[in-house]
């Protein structure tokens, strides 16, 4: 089982070490305030205080050894930098930092982190798609270009066949999976129907995914 440690107590920090503690992984929480630190400590599987831009610290800590460590560093962008290149000197296998702008994205990447993630700016497209239109309830940008839409199928396409709906012929959208009743249907045949109440978690080009949000 995979192994996370959690750099930063913010609401971002927190939130994802608390998400994973639940669905059932073993997570380090770390920060330098205590009373953040107590916070936690009930919800993760340890909690410590610590600084994380002492590399021995980090030694001690053994964060060489998790499978994923995640720097959810607030504000403080040197910081962060500084973790992220410990962290890798280390020998950390993915660190995943948390970037506040473009540029602070732009360093991080050169400077070795292997995923960067913009809460602020995604929860903001995701946030527009769905007051946009009333049947997207998720959307998750892959790049500029590509994203992955969970949108509760239109009225137009219920009844239809996936092959019949045209996404893929017309629009180039391809349908990775279908939501329905509490169950998942993993790599649809072209022949599944589309039912009223599907969630169609789809997956293209964000001008051809706009398509899908008119229907």
């Amino acid at each position: 089982m995979k192994q996370f440690a959690v750099i930063g107590l913010g609401r971002f920090g927190t939130g994802v070490a608390k998400t994973l503690h639940t669905m059932g992984y073993e997570v380090l929480a770390i920060d330098d305030d205590q009373e953040r630190i107590q916070e936690v400590v009930n919800f993760v599987t340890h909690a410590i205080q610590a600084d994380a831009k002492d590399e021995q610290a980090l030694k001690a800590l053994g964060i060489r050894n998790f499978d994923v460590v995640i720097v959810a560093i607030g504000q403080d962008m040197q910081a962060s930098i500084l973790v992220t290149v410990l962290l890798k000197e280390l020998g950390v296998k993915c660190v995943v930092t948390k970037a506040q702008t473009e540029l602070h994205g732009k360093v991080l990447a050169k400077i070795g982190a292997d995923k960067v993630v913009f809460p602020e700016r995604d929860m903001g497209a995701r946030l527009a798609h769905s007051l946009v239109s009333s049947n997207v309830l998720d959307h998750i940008e892959l790049s500029p270009d590509h994203s992955i839409l969970e949108v509760v199928a239109p009225d137009t396409l219920v009844g239809k066949t996936l092959k019949e709906s045209a996404l893929r012929a017309k629009y180039k959208i391809t349908i990775m999976a279908i939501k329905r009743d509490g169950e998942i249907i993993v790599s649809p045949s072209p022949d599944d129907p589309i039912k009223e109440n599907d969630i169609l978690v789809a997956i293209g080009d964000n001008d051809n995914l706009r398509s899908i949000e008119r229907e």
